[in-house]
């Protein structure tokens, strides 16, 4: 058997090794697009396997192509789902702009793959065509953005929505076993109130669930498919049932409430659901910064930090001080969250980037949102497994800044006066004294009520019973 074969499309003739599934217009578009070196996320290959495999099923009983074909192509696009053939898809995610490259590149090796199932030689596409099989009733116009939609479903409920409850789960468990630890609040930095140490993880348990409840809100905006547009969202060469029908399969295999869009052309032309999408991600990283700079700042020490809680140890901080650990788990998932904002610039520019029936800038759209779901799921997974459920309280730490706060004369505003109370807080800052030791010295209050007032269990358990 000849190492080659030789595949012939609209611009002439080319040889390819007899042993790789992809074909010709896949071999050109990696010659033209040697950008990167990232290939297509392997949740986006699927997305594209299961489109493929629900045209096929519709096509076939729709006698739009024959059920021997149909099947073929049914049975590839399992075995490759199933994991074979993954090295097969590989146009760089820099490439022509609607994605036709990566889409030909699915259509050849699942032809190539079904003319093996049927018997066949790799490259007999007069029998089982990329175009005219696996392709029948498609264009790359209505394809991708399908895809686009059905990934990021994918990476939605495999990998962020498990890890997002997976630490809602973990801070309330912590929050639940931190409620007495009294502490000193903080705003601009400097001494608040006394609050609950399991308030401050509740509320962030609290911030997380609203985030997975908008998250999930944006993403049914991806439910509604333009699948069946076809060129130009017209539906040229589709079965008047097709769109229908894939739509249905598609819903049963992702287990998602699938639809047809009212208006094809509307959904090929428009990016808006990925940029709602994208930007609930970007709202969720947001905040995931704000609670690991927390973390940071509430173990920061030992010695000269404040050193509130200890985040588990997971590995040698340094290269050059012994016994230093750092809280890595937390810097992780604010870089994660970086990108994830910067991904979500990428997606605004692209999302207004197309022109009349098409977006042309579909394939970054693709990597930067579904790539960004899926590092935010892995980061808050990793966050809570090696971070959030296995910290530890510094509880002597906690009371002795509750203690010490100047704050504390907050309390006193409604006994003796906003003025008195500063005057108090001064006094109590340029003397050393405590608060209790200047009010009582000024005779401002007796010291039955101003042990009432200044309890710290009373005042932090304020807010505790109102949850």
């Amino acid at each position: 058997m000849s190492e080659y074969r030789v595949e012939t499309d609209s611009m002439g003739d080319r040889p390819l090794p007899q042993d790789v599934y992809y074909g010709i217009q896949t071999l050109r578009a990696t010659e033209n697009f040697s950008i990167s070196g990232l290939k297509p996320l392997p949740t986006y290959v699927d997305a594209g396997l299961l489109i493929k495999k629900a045209t096929a099923i519709a096509n076939g009983e729709l006698g739009c192509i024959p059920t021997e074909i149909s099947d073929a192509i049914v049975k590839a696009a399992d075995e490759i789902l199933g994991g074979q053939l993954r090295d097969q898809f590989v146009v760089d995610i820099y490439q022509a702009g609607a994605g036709t490259s990566h889409h030909m590149n699915l259509n050849e090796v699942l032809a190539n793959r079904a003319l093996e199932l049927l018997g066949d030689t790799k490259g007999n596409y007069t029998r089982v065509s990329p175009n005219d099989h696996v392709n029948y009733g498609q264009s790359t116009n209505d394809v991708i953005p399908t895809a686009i939609r059905i990934g990021t479903l994918l990476a939605l409920i495999h990998t962020l929505y498990p890890a997002l409850d997976s630490a809602i789960a973990a801070l309330n468990t912590k929050a639940s076993e931190f409620q007495t630890v009294v502490k000193s609040g903080r705003t601009h930095m400097q001494d608040a109130v006394p609050v609950r140490l399991g308030e401050e993880f509740r509320a962030w348990a609290r911030i997380l669930t609203g985030h997975l409840t908008r998250i999930k809100l944006a993403a049914e905006d991806l439910w509604v498919l333009g699948l069946g547009g076809s060129a130009s969202g017209t539906g040229m060469n589709t079965h008047p049932q097709y769109r229908f029908r894939v739509a249905e399969l598609l819903g049963e295999f992702i287990g998602q409430p699938l639809t047809v869009a009212p208006h094809l052309m509307a959904a090929m032309q428009s990016m808006a659901p990925f940029v709602n999408v994208s930007g609930s991600l970007r709202n969720l990283a947001q905040d995931l910064v704000k609670i690991s700079h927390d973390l940071r700042l509430m173990d920061s020490g030992p010695k000269t930090g404040l050193k509130e809680i200890q985040l588990p140890p997971v590995q040698p901080g340094s290269s050059i001080m012994p016994g230093k650990y750092n809280p890595v788990m937390a810097e992780m998932i604010s870089m994660v969250c970086f990108q994830v904002m910067g991904y979500d610039t990428a997606i605004a520019f692209c999302a207004q980037a197309g022109q009349l029936e098409l977006n042309v800038m579909m394939p970054l759209i693709a990597y930067d949102l579904i790539h960004s779901v899926e590092i935010l799921g892995n980061a808050v997974q990793a966050l809570s497994d090696k971070c959030l459920s296995g910290i530890e309280a510094r509880r002597d730490r906690c009371l002795g800044y509750a203690e010490g706060t100047l704050s504390l004369v907050t309390a006193l505003n409604t006994h003796i006066g906003y003025l008195n109370a500063a005057a108090v807080a001064k006094e109590s800052l340029t003397s050393g004294k405590s608060i209790r030791e200047v009010v009582l010295e000024k005779g401002l209050m007796d010291e039955a009520t101003l042990s009432d007032v200044l309890n710290l269990e009373t005042m932090s358990q304020m807010i505790s019973d109102q949850s």
